[in-house]
């Protein structure tokens, strides 16, 4: 038989797993599309998140508490479950503190929330790790955060979010009392204005609205007092303020007597100020301590005996 007579051979799938395999396929297809139509008919959808705010209710030298305002929004029928949240905030590349939050609460359908993370940063904790950052310093920082939730037909999900800002390291003003200026020195009653020295240490300004104290002379309280006081002491500037004191001299027993002697005496104070700052206001503690006060004559230009700084005139 010649060649060309032979039979042609045409290879044929099997036509039952050709039935088989559309079939599969057509079912793919029918499920993907009931799928989407419920989606739509539905209206399933992903949740979105957002980092809107990030607040410092209170800041002292020991810490800071802030809160991360999360705005979550859900397009669902259904409430879904925010199972964890899990936080972190680093400056530089570098752990400052991190946490997780289980079970945060849930999402009403077709809702939004704003979820508030608190968030406690100890100053001696970053201070012990990283030697760098110092008091009155202003510290960049980046949190992160990771929003997991659980929602129908997507299962469970992680949003990542992140926002950048800074965080003050605050160091407490340093006070000192230039003068003690006399106006009216007698027994009874002696009337005097303490020539205050606040130098402001920090990277920021403060505003400085309200002023308390207490004054001593040797270890008797001679005056104490909360005053509403105006002034904006610039980063690592220095402003000076005074203060009128009242107090009764035969209250002070022998320190009086070693001040009129010009012995001198000792004196301190301390107390705290209210300020205004970038990051909000802020309470901050002074004090002076060790410091030593006499009487000296005024001389008839007006000048005083001598020129010790931490001499009074009277």
């Amino acid at each position: 038989m010649a060649s060309c007579d032979e039979p042609e051979i045409v290879e044929r799938g099997d036509k039952k797993d050709e039935e088989k395999g559309g079939f599969i396929d057509k079912v793919k297809d029918f499920i993907h599309d009931i799928g989407e139509k419920i989606e739509e008919t539905i209206g399933f959808g992903k949740p979105t998140a957002d980092v809107t705010a990030i607040h410092i209710p209170h800041i002292n030298l020991e810490k800071a508490d802030l809160v991360v305002d999360l705005f979550v929004k859900n397009p669902n029928p259904i409430p879904i479950p925010l199972i964890d949240i899990n936080y972190l905030i680093e400056s530089d590349g570098r752990k400052l503190i991190s946490g997780l939050i289980p079970d945060a609460g849930t999402i009403h359908a077709h809702g939004s929330e704003t979820v508030k993370i608190p968030v406690c940063l100890v100053y001696d904790d970053i201070k012990s790790t990283y030697n760098d950052i110092k008091p009155g310093s202003i510290v960049p920082y980046r949190i992160k955060v990771d929003l997991i939730v659980d929602v129908p037909v997507f299962g469970r999900l992680t949003l990542p979010l992140e926002k950048t800002g800074e965080i003050p390291i605050p160091y407490k003003p340093d006070i000192d009392i230039e003068k003690i200026h006399f106006e009216k020195f007698s027994f009874e009653e002696t009337v005097a204005t303490l020539h205050l020295k606040l130098e402001n240490k920090n990277d920021f300004d403060l505003g400085l609205n309200d002023l308390d104290y207490e004054f001593w002379l040797c270890d008797v309280s001679v005056a104490s007092a909360d005053l509403t006081k105006s002034a904006n002491i610039e980063k690592n500037g220095i402003t000076m303020i005074d203060i009128p004191i009242t107090f009764r001299p035969k209250d002070c027993g022998s320190a009086v007597w070693d001040m009129i002697r010009g012995k001198g005496t000792g004196y301190s104070m301390k107390g705290s100020i209210n300020a205004d700052t970038p990051f909000g206001p802020m309470k901050l503690p002074i004090s002076r301590e060790g410091g030593t006060t006499r009487l000296k004559k005024i001389k008839e230009d007006g000048s005083d005996d001598d020129d010790d700084d931490d001499d009074d005139e009277v």
